[in-house]
């Protein structure tokens, strides 16, 4: 079974909607999403969308907020670009339908803005504690309505059909993927003259995470399969703030808590964070990581406290109605108790190398969002700035995918469909979740917050193993979603090791106990 379209997206999210709502206006475009249409990293996101806005801020100091926190790793052109393009992001999604909060008591035009951790002004657009949510709804619905997009729910890409694997003639091009209907259990063969990697984050691949079931790093472990280059992969950003609760799966306690003054408390009630950052708890993310997992190590507590009560009641159910009746839930009035909250894997700073333009080192091969490693972010990403990040590139890779399309011909020689061989359905699903359990262990010990030369060697060792299983187990049993993601989940659990391994300094989100300082002859993306 195949089709064939102009372009293929691979993920839902706000990088892959915007892409293809731009692309629908050239060609057939199709969307590909493993989930339903709310399981994206995208549609969790509360805290908002970064760009400047009011005359007291300037793109210069968006542009140094985003660079400190980058730690030297950031390239300057790819972050002027994105902070320049914010305001015109934000139109565009007002265009689009999205309702930004506005100040309570103020004009039509005074934006409630937020200010998170790193930033030295308020420049968060938010639609209360659920901007995400509500960006994925509008993007979604706008997209389910154009005539030019399909969109194909519980639909998982399994690998990219790339020409090097079938001539020698040509530079690599990607031509399309094989994708698998998780509801009929058949593999498609979808042939695209544009692919769009848009799959968001790989969090599933520590323990503790606050992304979504499905964020197992699909497109970056495509991406390398197909040959494409990865890098900065070490770079993994830990929220510090994730709801502990045992029945709370990490629920994330957004940044802006503390933007509105939150206070992180030991189990004590003492507040700490002036012992690590001026900044206290409006400092990097990485820093404030730290300090918890520091605290909670010393101590031989389970968590620290966010303490926010001093601020009015009224006003914490009107700021963050979604955090407050998720910690009502269980049993947690923030408005009257401290919210007792752990680090969790958040966000991937790494990721597929991309251009200004969002094209991959694969011809016709484009990613954007957090899937892609675009230069923005450096060694450690500023609050708000991911979704601001997925609009920028959604539309520089439309424009340029768009404005190639014409010259782009079809292959000369024949792509096969998907052959399953003799693989026969699995007696044996233990495996998926034994590997499964096994890689997010030992990456939450020995690959999480602090990281040593031994632990890495350790987590090198295991994977190797947990890798060999693997590929016996795929190539003999019949594809399910679940073995497609702890397949691709090992992958990207080797790749971090590896990038962890070859960088030898502590930098950004990356922090080694033997290498404890930074070295700036060391200031250069670690590429694989």
């Amino acid at each position: 079974m195949r089709s064939t379209t102009d372009f293929l997206v691979i993920g839902g999210g706000i990088a892959g909607m915007t892409f293809a709502l731009r692309a629908a206006e050239h060609g057939r475009v199709v969307v590909l999403l493993k989930g339903g249409p709310f399981e994206t990293n995208t549609a969790y996101a509360q805290g908002g969308i970064a760009s400047v806005f009011h005359a007291e801020d300037s793109f210069d100091e968006h542009v140094r907020d985003t660079e400190a926190a980058g730690d030297g790793l950031c390239n300057p052109e790819v972050v002027r670009m994105v902070v320049e393009n914010g305001p015109e992001s934000i139109r565009t999604l007002m265009d689009f339908g999205v309702n930004f909060s506005r100040w309570e008591g103020g004009t039509n035009d005074e934006f409630d803005l937020a200010r998170e951790g790193g930033h030295s002004k308020r420049r968060i657009f938010h639609v209360n504690d659920l901007t995400g949510h509500e960006i994925q709804r509008v993007l979604y619905e706008r997209a389910q309505a154009h005539p030019n997009i399909e969109i194909r729910l519980h639909t998982a890409a399994v690998d990219l059909i790339t020409s090097s694997r079938y001539s020698n003639r040509y530079i690599n091009h990607c031509l399309g993927a094989y994708v698998l209907d998780t509801a009929s259990g058949k593999v498609e063969t979808v042939l695209s003259r544009i692919v769009f990697l848009a799959t968001g984050g790989a969090g599933k691949v520590y323990l503790y995470t606050s992304n979504p079931d499905g964020a197992s790093g699909d497109g970056i472990a495509m991406a390398h399969r197909a040959g494409a280059r990865i890098a900065n992969m070490e770079f993994f950003q830990f929220h510090p703030t994730c709801l502990f609760h045992p029945a709370a799966k990490s629920f994330l306690v957004s940044e802006a808590v503390r933007g509105e003054g939150g206070v992180l408390r030991d189990a004590r009630g003492e507040a700490f964070m002036e012992r690590f950052h001026p900044l206290k708890e409006l400092a990097p993310r990485d820093v404030v990581a730290r300090a918890i997992d520091s605290v909670m190590k010393a101590s031989g507590d389970e968590c620290v406290f966010l303490d926010i009560t001093h601020r009015p009641a009224d006003f914490l159910r009107r700021r963050f109605p979604h955090i407050y009746e998720t910690c009502l839930r269980f049993g947690i009035d923030m408005t009257q108790e401290p919210i007792p909250v752990v680090p969790a894997a958040h966000y991937l700073c790494g990721g597929v190398l991309v251009d200004l333009q969002g094209e991959t080192t694969i011809r016709n091969l484009f990613a954007g969002g957090e899937v892609a490693c675009t230069g923005l972010h450096g060694a450690n990403r500023l609050a708000s700035n991911s979704l601001l990040e997925g609009i920028v590139y959604g539309e520089q890779a439309a424009r340029e995918a768009c404005r190639r399309l014409p010259d782009i011909d079809t292959p000369t020689f024949a792509v096969p469909d998907w052959n399953p061989g003799a693989a026969v359905d699995s007696t044996e699903g233990v495996v998926v979740g034994q590997c499964w359990a096994e890689i997010r262990q030992f990456m939450w010990n020995y690959v999480g917050i602090v990281r040593t030369n031994r632990r890495l060697a350790r987590a090198r060792r295991r994977i190797e193993v947990i890798q060999e299983e693997i590929r016996q187990y795929y190539w003999e049993v019949t594809i399910t979603p679940d073995l497609l993601e702890l397949r691709n989940l090992a992958t990207v659990a080797e790749l971090i090791i590896r990038s962890a391994q070859a960088r030898k300094e502590s930098r950004g989100l990356h922090y080694n106990l033997d290498f404890p300082e930074k070295d700036d002859r060391l200031v250069r993306n670690t590429v694989l």
